[in-house]
């Protein structure tokens, strides 16, 4: 028996509520090549906006259940998910 398919915007609702909603994506992604002070004050910066944010957990499970690999999302880094996962 088929399921019927979740329509793609109920997977993405939860980001209505983000407090990153409208910032620009420079802060939770890393450019080419960062590396050492600059990541961890990038990352830093990003882990203060996700502190407070309503629906951190829901990014969270997303990054997790998606399998990004790049990026902040509900506060944890690329490193943080790759160690958890490890």
């Amino acid at each position: 028996m088929k399921t019927p398919l979740e329509p793609l915007l109920r997977a993405w609702e939860w980001q209505a509520e983000a407090a990153c909603r409208g910032m620009d994506s420079a802060l939770f992604f890393p450019p080419s090549g960062e590396r050492g002070h600059a990541r961890r004050r990038r990352e830093e910066a990003a882990g203060a906006v996700c502190g407070p944010c309503p629906v951190r957990l829901l990014c969270d499970d997303f990054a997790v259940g998606s399998g990004q690999r790049y990026g902040v999302w509900g506060g944890r880094t690329e490193a943080d998910r790759r160690d958890e996962a490890a």
